[in-house]
């Protein structure tokens, strides 16, 4: 019997989150998911008048396609992709590995050559396509959430079919002040960051993009970022999990990286021209998600968190950088993680992850819920 939590889920992400409707072509990409979700899927999508396309994909064998890749073969199966994506309106990515480390021992020069011939792709879906990404529970995610797997299954489905149009009913104020905005001052330990957001815009996060959501993003002008800023929260990228990174800017540049791996880290950050340089930065607020778990679509959504990205900007919020490295570090700044403020010109905004003004009162746990 299938759990009827799969047909809810599927719903909110045909009906709400990609808006699919007659005619409409959507590509599920379905890697490490039960079948009968992926079956709930389909026939959410058919059910609207929509048209699936079904990949299924296991991250065991994906890691050996990238451990002995090449530039020929990256090409070709950037063009398949890439091919595909172009005949298709809607993404939705439903990601469930068992183990979140699975690609660490693939070498960094092919992950770099895989991400760097694959990136239009992802431009491609990201800027061209209506598009939703989740993982799936696992009870590797609720090891690394100090749950048992049931309690995290429930939360895990309570989170992610959330009123989400409530949410964003409530983000509209600070989506305003943000694209208003010019100067942006981030305090905390460890931290004292400055930079501009005047001109970039702002956009919001409400279950649209990624499940679960809450956050409104903008990004740094591009040479503007100085200072220092010390992340509180695990990060996992390319299979390795850093902790305690430290980044220090100068006119925009990432000078000084530190972290528990410093060497993999630099690694990283000199993939290519645009990876020491930011592409993001996002207040997030999702009320029932209040500790890290290194899973970066639950993390960046931390009720009290914010995040910069060294890396690709989108192009809603443009900056210009331009990289094969998207990376959300994550800063929770709640008080028993250590609080901190967030500025926007001269105007305190949030302290210690609770919203200030009046007008974004509505974002603090206790409205959301």
């Amino acid at each position: 019997m299938t759990d009827p939590r799969y047909k809810k889920l599927a719903k909110t992400l045909v009906e709400y989150s990609t808006a699919l409707g007659k005619g409409d072509r959507v590509l599920l990409d379905m890697i490490d998911v039960p079948d009968e979700f992926s079956v709930e899927l389909i026939r959410a999508t058919r059910a609207v008048g929509a048209v699936p396309l079904i990949e299924v994909r296991h991250t065991r064998v994906t890691r050996e396609i990238l451990r002995e890749t090449s530039r020929d073969h990256a090409e070709m199966i950037r063009d398949i992709e890439l091919f595909r994506m172009k005949r298709v309106q809607a993404y939705v990515a439903v990601r469930g590995s068992a183990n979140a480390n699975e690609t660490a021992d693939v070498p960094a020069d092919r992950m770099s050559l895989f991400s760097k011939t694959l990136r239009p792709v992802l431009n491609h879906r990201v800027n061209k396509t209506r598009w939703c990404v989740l993982r799936w529970p696992t009870p590797s995610m609720a090891q690394a959430a100090n749950m048992s797997t049931e309690a995290f299954e429930d939360f895990y489905f309570d989170v992610c079919t959330m009123d989400y149009r409530k949410m964003a009913r409530a983000m509209k104020p600070l989506e305003k002040r943000m694209r208003s905005a010019d100067k942006v001052r981030i305090k905390g330990p460890g931290t004292d960051l400055r930079f501009s957001i005047k001109g970039i815009g702002a956009q919001m996060c409400k279950g649209d993009r990624n499940i679960p959501d809450g956050e409104v993003f903008s990004c740094p002008v591009k040479n503007s970022v100085n200072g220092t800023i010390r992340f509180n929260t695990p990060t996992l990228y390319s299979g390795t999990r850093f902790e305690n990174v430290c980044l220090e800017f100068a006119d925009g540049k990432i000078v000084g990286a530190t972290a528990n791996n410093p060497k993999r880290l630099n690694e990283i950050l000199d993939t290519d021209g645009g990876s020491r340089y930011i592409g993001e930065f996002s207040l997030g607020f999702n009320p029932y998600i209040l500790n890290p778990m290194c899973d970066i679509l639950f993390d960046e959504k931390i009720a009290g968190s914010m995040h910069f990205t060294p890396g690709q900007a989108y192009e809603e919020c443009d900056n210009g950088n331009r990289s094969a490295v998207h990376w959300d570090m994550v800063l929770i700044q709640r008080p028993e993680w250590g609080g901190g403020e967030i500025w926007f010109d001269d105007e305190l905004i949030r302290k210690n992850g609770m919203f200030v003004p009046n007008d974004l009162k509505g974002l603090n746990p206790a409205k959301l819920k």
